[in-house]
């Protein structure tokens, strides 16, 4: 009988040097020199073309050189994508479902050549490429198939966008693709797509499995180089939308650089997420959560749990258990199947993960370092698993994205205190809370800012459940419903006229419906801003007239700066309404509804002199019917439960956006002030709005009716003045978490979106944005974010 030792022997242990024999012909195959892939061809340029090498962090040997695009091979990429685009969307959901079928077959197919060669160029495990990143890529075009398929009857009345520009970093480069192509081509868009120009060899194998699949040509077109190719999508005025995943620095340029292009925006960015440990969790369950967490893919991952928060009576317990850990873990060959770890990317990360640790060491923080095997000596980009105790909320290394295997530890008495540490970040990407409790996890978990939390687990993912961030952790969600949503728009109704078509002159307007009355013993009355439940006199003192031709209506207070901010402070000071229950809300929207029904009259005299009677009248009842929708739509517009491949649920949750800034339209005074109030504050959101500056004396009549119908004081705030200005403090703010400017011209759109930077707060501005307002899901999910809580249940 053998022996143990025997048996252990024969394992597929160790390097295996055929593992890389079938990645090696491929590139001799290509000659080890890469072009672009445009319109379904390879474009290698002059011969005079500069290329850059791609590079084994593993051991620094070239691996082949990849072409440097520029903006001349964008320009013709998207012309390309241009040109494929209507034929590709007459395929049909059913024709573009059975293409990516098929390339999810051929990712099957080609599975070990993308895994070992996605390690030869990034330096990741081969057990990661061929266990997670491969299989999640073809289950994201299996996934997107399906919804090609059901596309039409699922979503009706939206359509693709156009040619989008996706853009992916270095640290899952083949995973990255298959979560931006894949809902992208099932929509029906064509595409322009950068890799990462350290890791760009999984893509140009994507793009040849693309041919062999038969992918209409134009469909798919890959630019590969450094940012300079990046930049160029980002420019170019022929892509309608942009999808990025990266670093928030970048993140902010893009942002920057595309405001007032009316290029839809989906930002992945960086991460600084929280994995908290209550005292009753199972150790040592948390502690292998840890390391999926932390030292997976070497630490190169935007959600890696980063920060251990750890009950103060459990910590040392969970930190001996954790350093016995990690002393097992093993650094080395990634292609040596029985490896934890293998190399970063590349030396510059390298030199920057070390800066990191180096710097923390100096401030008096402790470095706790092991592994089970020596690292290699020379210019190698191994770096060990790394634990760093010792250290504040302030320090640099518990507040800046590491990017590699490098863990702190804090500690927290209750869960207040462990949410307070959570969420005292400038990111929100994902969380992981550890507890035997689900009471206590489910309590907690709503209240982290975050996208995605991880209940008793870590890193899960799959395309049915959408990924994505709050904060300076992007917006915009990959995966799920909610990401396919990111590649459509809903087509414009047709026969629409604008609602200043229906806005007749106010030379037109009776007399009779003149504010300033006749009656000589009338009694002047002074409109007020509304802030916190409460009239208040602006902070500077001005005024404005109101017009109506050469009729004086009356004056509005002259809204300043300051006005926002205590108005943003009351907003915040109002954050129970978002706990309020959906039905408690709706009822509130209804209560409205019905007071301001009553105050009909009033209403239809304010707004007739700048139309007619009659459709001022019309008016005032469609925004009757509007709180009447909002109202409905409060305990409908729900979230989900997902059934991913694991002994678990993911539960979907919507949750509000915060504080929005709200700008609303000239036309259709009072129906634009409450088409956008009455779906941010359904959802639970708290409102800044600036009224129609046309006909702002309806928010003196409207506060009227938030006073008398249960509406908790700074859940809708009334600031009158100039909307340009206005806005761009809001835009500006910090506490301002998305703002609303339907119908804003291009020059205003460009304002706010550069303002939004600061924050990345969440832009919906323009006529793009007008137009969808007919779409009554589309404003919905304006007002909400979607967070995904992943809860395992059963052994």
């Amino acid at each position: 009988m053998p022996t143990l030792q025997d048996i252990l022997a024969t394992m597929d242990y160790g390097p295996s040097p055929e593992s890389a024999e079938v990645a090696q012909a491929w590139l001799e195959r290509h000659g080890r020199r890469f072009g672009h892939f445009i319109d379904g061809a390879w474009v290698k340029g002059p011969k005079s073309a500069s290329h850059f090498d791609s590079t084994n962090p593993a051991n620094g040997k070239t691996l082949a050189a990849i072409a440097q695009g520029d903006a001349k091979l964008v320009d013709r990429a998207v012309a390309a994508a241009s040109a494929a685009l209507p034929a590709w969307q007459a395929l049909g959901g059913h024709g573009r479902a059975k293409l990516l079928y098929a390339l999810a077959r051929a990712l099957q197919k080609h599975a070990r050549l993308f895994a070992v060669l996605e390690t030869l160029d990034n330096g990741k495990t081969i057990r990661e490429t061929r266990d997670a990143d491969v299989p999640l890529a073809v289950r994201h075009f299996y996934h997107h198939a399906g919804w090609a398929q059901l596309l039409a009857r699922e979503l009706p009345g939206h359509e693709a966008l156009g040619v989008v520009g996706q853009i992916v970093p270095w640290n899952f480069p083949l995973l990255m693709l298959a979560w931006k192509v894949a809902p992208a081509l099932a929509c029906g868009n064509t595409i322009v797509f950068k890799p990462a120009e350290q890791t760009s060899l999984t893509a140009l194998l994507f793009a040849e499995i693309c041919q062999e699949v038969g992918l209409p040509a134009g469909v798919f077109n890959l630019v590969t180089g450094d940012g300079a190719v990046g930049q160029a999508i980002t420019a170019h005025p022929g892509i309608a939308k942009i999808a990025f995943t990266g670093s928030t620095e970048v993140g902010k340029l893009i942002r920057q650089a595309t405001a007032g292009s009316g290029k839809k925006l989906s930002l992945e960015l960086g991460g600084k997420s929280p994995y908290i440990v209550f005292a009753d969790a199972d150790l040592d369950a948390a502690v292998e959560g840890i390391v999926d967490s932390i030292w997976f893919n070497q630490g190169e991952v935007c959600c890696a749990g980063s920060r251990l928060l750890v009950h103060e009576g459990t910590a040392p317990a969970l930190l001996a258990k954790l350093k016995a850990r990690m002393a097992k873990i093993r650094v080395g060959d990634p292609l040596d199947k029985s490896i934890d770890m293998g190399a970063l990317v590349d030396r510059t990360q390298w030199q920057r993960v070390s800066g990191f640790v180096e710097r923390a060491r100096a401030e008096g923080a402790e470095v706790y370092q092991a592994c089970a095997t020596e690292l290699p000596q020379g210019e190698h980009c191994y770096f060990p698993p790394t634990l760093v105790t010792g250290v504040d909320t302030a320090s640099e290394i518990v507040q800046q994205e590491v990017f590699g295997p490098v863990l702190t530890v804090q500690t927290f008495r209750t869960p207040a205190e462990a949410v307070e540490l959570a969420n005292n970040t400038r990111f929100g990407l994902a969380a992981c809370v550890w507890s035997e409790s689900i009471t206590l996890a489910l309590h907690v978990a709503p209240q982290l800012k975050t996208g995605v939390v991880w209940v008793n687990t870590a890193n899960q993912f799959d395309a049915a459940c959408g990924f994505g961030g709050v904060r300076e952790s992007g917006y915009g969600r990959e995966g799920g419903r909610e990401g396919l949503r990111e590649y459509l728009k809903p087509i414009a109704a047709k026969g629409a006229k604008a609602t200043k078509s229906a806005v007749k002159s106010a030379k037109t307007a009776k007399a009779s419906t003149a504010l300033v009355a006749a009656d000589p013993n009338a009694i002047d009355r002074t409109a007020k801003l509304y802030i916190g439940g409460k009239q208040t006199r602006p902070d500077g003192g001005y005024s404005r007239e109101v017009w109506a031709g050469n009729t004086l209506l009356g004056l509005v207070p002259e809204g300043n700066r300051k006005d926002i901010r205590n108005a943003v402070e009351a907003a915040r000071a109002a954050a129970g309404w978002a706990r309020n229950s959906a039905h408690g809300r709706a009822q509130v929207l209804y209560y409205l509804a019905e007071n301001l029904q009553a105050q009909r009259q009033r209403f239809v005299e304010l707004l007739a002199p700048f139309s007619s009677e009659a459709a001022a009248a019309a008016e005032v009842q469609a925004a009757v019917e509007c709180l009447f929708d909002f109202a409905a739509w409060a305990d409908k517009h729900d979230g989900a439960v997902h059934q991913p491949p694991m002994h678990g649920v993911t539960l979907a949750l919507h949750e509000p956006v915060g504080q929005i800034g709200v700008i609303a339209p000239d036309d259709a005074p009072l129906l634009g002030l409450v088409a956008l109030i009455a779906p941010a504050i359904a959802m639970g959101n708290r409102v800044v709005a600036v009224p129609s500056r046309r006909q702002p004396l309806v928010a003196a009549e409207l506060y009227q009716v938030l006073d008398t119908s249960d509406v908790p004081g700074g859940v809708v705030n009334l600031v009158t003045g100039d909307a340009d200005a206005l806005a761009e403090t809001l835009a500006s703010h910090a506490e301002v978490d998305a703002l609303w400017w339907p119908g804003a011209a291009a020059a205003q759109c460009a304002k706010v979106e550069a303002l939004s930077v600061s924050n990345l707060k969440r832009t919906w501005v323009g006529e793009a944005a007008a137009a969808s307002l007919h779409d009554l899901h589309t404003v919905l999910e304006q007002a909400v974010q979607v967070k995904n809580v992943w809860v395992p249940y059963g052994v």
